[in-house]
């Protein structure tokens, strides 16, 4: 589980470094994030902290 846990915060991590370098709008990049934020919330981590 805790695994788990780790390679979605990870995932969201990823996916906010890549977001931080887009030029435009990617709107799969915007899902991902989506599901993403799910997947945290589901395992009751706050992720408020790791946005940029």
């Amino acid at each position: 589980m805790e695994e788990q846990r780790q390679a979605a915060i990870m995932t969201y991590v990823n996916l906010m470094r890549i977001k931080a370098h887009e030029t435009g709008e990617n709107k799969e990049l915007e899902y991902q994030i989506k599901v993403a934020k799910v997947m945290l919330q589901n395992f009751g981590i706050d992720y408020s902290e790791l946005e940029l």
